[in-house]
């Protein structure tokens, strides 16, 4: 497709030219450039059929439940919706983005937490009104982390994971510290990568069996 300037700088330089200078800019303005003929064509369709990662199955079902929840006019949802998916583009821009479904669970919980927080709040200021409209919002969210497909793992299996990482690094030959144990446990190909588990309750129960054989 032939390169065109924009039409306001354009027309800035027509004004300022003579007719046959203004003949010669237009003829050039329309013009592709030469080094653009030169690109292989080969490698220009290579990039631009270059595929993006898809999404997170559970990413695609909220931004397609976002549009539902528009057109149902769905209040609760809507802000749930709105919250977690401004959250997720944030989260893009920075050195951890979230692009997984057992990351977007971490997410939703912790927005269920900090939610169940403000109804906790409310309550204590009398605001039934806020409270309900906080509880509906947790509920939007825990509908979400149930049917996420994201296996959870309860305290008791976490402690025997442990125990059997410690078992590995001292068959190794390896210092079993907690940051070894916990980058066994939740590092890539990990017993815990792609689970529904919280980091912070992944070291308490690594300090706690540490400290037990200690």
């Amino acid at each position: 497709m032939a390169a065109r300037l924009p039409a306001s700088f354009i027309g800035s330089l027509l004004a300022r030219s003579t007719p046959r200078q203004a003949c010669r800019f237009t003829r050039s303005a329309v013009t592709t450039p030469r080094w653009s003929q030169q690109l292989p064509s080969k490698s220009i369709r290579a990039y631009s059929s270059e595929a993006a990662p898809a999404p997170a199955p559970l990413y695609a079902k909220l931004k397609g439940d976002l549009k539902t929840a528009m057109r149902a006019k769905d209040a609760p949802r809507l802000a749930v919706l709105r919250a977690v998916l401004a959250a997720v583009l944030n989260a893009s821009k920075t050195s951890q983005p979230i692009e997984t479904d057992a990351q977007l669970v971490a997410l939703l919980r912790k927005t269920s937490r900090a939610t169940q927080e403000a109804a906790d709040q409310f309550r204590a200021a009398g605001r039934g009104d806020l409270v309900e409209k906080e509880e509906s919002q947790i509920r939007v969210l825990e509908e979400y982390i149930a049917g996420s497909g994201v296996q959870s793992v309860d305290e008791a299996e976490l402690k025997d994971m442990v125990l059997a990482v410690q078992s590995e690094l001292a068959a190794e030959g390896v210092d079993a510290k907690m940051g070894e144990v916990m980058k066994k446990l939740l590092g890539p190909g990990g017993r815990l990568d792609g689970k529904d588990v919280e980091k912070t309750t992944v070291a308490k129960i690594v300090k706690e069996v540490m400290g037990s054989k200690a």
